[in-house]
């Protein structure tokens, strides 16, 4: 069994606990995930899995189970222990009974304030995640009774590192403010140009600063969130959906840019694109 973001939301709301940072934390975390699926093994002893599609940012994966299999694009990685998973690609993981996963979803990471890291090196894999968090926070997570316990433990390392770090880092503060300008307006299409002429720098400049906090471009992070928008309102309100309200210039262009974001190897079995055009035409 198979299930996909966005199609299969009962699933996600039902069986994963979910948690939004503390308030100081809004721009760094988007939320806390943990999988409960006690419940599931007798309906699918042999497992299932979980896919989503691209989205902005990059998630921490830390293993409180056994090892369980997570597909990047077309690349198999068995998770024994902890991952950096960078989120702009098409993921599906794999779990099998034993398997319990607490994730933490990041817009932008605070260690970034910590470390000289530039997230364009982290792009195609799943990397460790030692260098990332510190090993003694990661123990406590993983010897917490709860995922509330976990989620406070983390709020409370990463407040006081923001709060030292306020305002002393350009990249960061640019990126957040400009993702959340564009989604507040429901606007994503503002050239680079006009994105960093309200910073007074070059667009060269605003590139490095999103390939460096976020790993990908101007560009893509805001085409990934418009089309998250998009694909999320599509299915939720059909019969009042239109492409113009997202400024792409015709049909043609926002079905050439649905087809890109849903035609991925790791979903041909549903094939999920044949059901959002169906609902264009309700």
């Amino acid at each position: 069994m198979q299930h996909v973001e966005f199609f299969h939301q009962e699933h996600f709301l039902k069986n994963y606990h979910r948690s939004k940072p503390v308030a100081a934390l809004a721009h760094f975390i988007e939320f806390f995930w943990e999988t409960d699926f006690d419940v599931l093994w007798k309906t699918y002893p042999r497992g299932f899995s979980d896919a989503l599609f691209p989205n902005i940012g990059y998630t921490y994966l830390i293993n409180l189970g056994t090892p369980f299999v997570m597909q990047l694009e077309n690349r198999n990685y068995t998770m024994k222990s902890d991952g950096f998973l960078p989120r702009h690609s098409c993921i599906e993981c794999y779990h099998q009974p034993g398997n319990k996963i607490f994730g933490i979803k990041f817009r932008i990471s605070p260690v970034l304030f910590e470390k000289r890291i530039n997230f364009s090196e982290y792009k195609e894999y799943i990397f460790p995640l030692s260098y990332l968090l510190d090993p003694l926070v990661l123990d406590q997570i993983k010897q917490a009774g709860s995922f509330g316990e976990r989620v406070k433990i983390v709020n409370n390392y990463y407040q006081p590192l923001v709060k030292r770090f306020a305002g002393s880092l350009q990249p960061v503060k640019v990126v957040s403010e400009i993702i959340q300008f564009c989604e507040t307006r429901n606007k994503f299409d503002f050239s680079i140009e006009e994105l960093a002429e309200r910073y007074s720098i070059s667009s060269r400049t605003l590139q490095r600063y999103f390939e460096s906090t976020m790993s990908i471009t101007t560009k893509k992070a805001l085409q990934i969130l418009r089309i998250r928008k998009v694909v999320s309102d599509l299915l939720s309100s059909p019969d009042t959906f239109h492409y113009s309200r997202y400024g792409y210039y015709d049909y043609s262009h926002f079905i050439k840019h649905l087809k890109s974001f849903l035609q991925k190897d790791t979903l041909k079995k549903m094939k999920p694109h044949l059901l959002l055009l169906e609902g264009l035409h309700k």
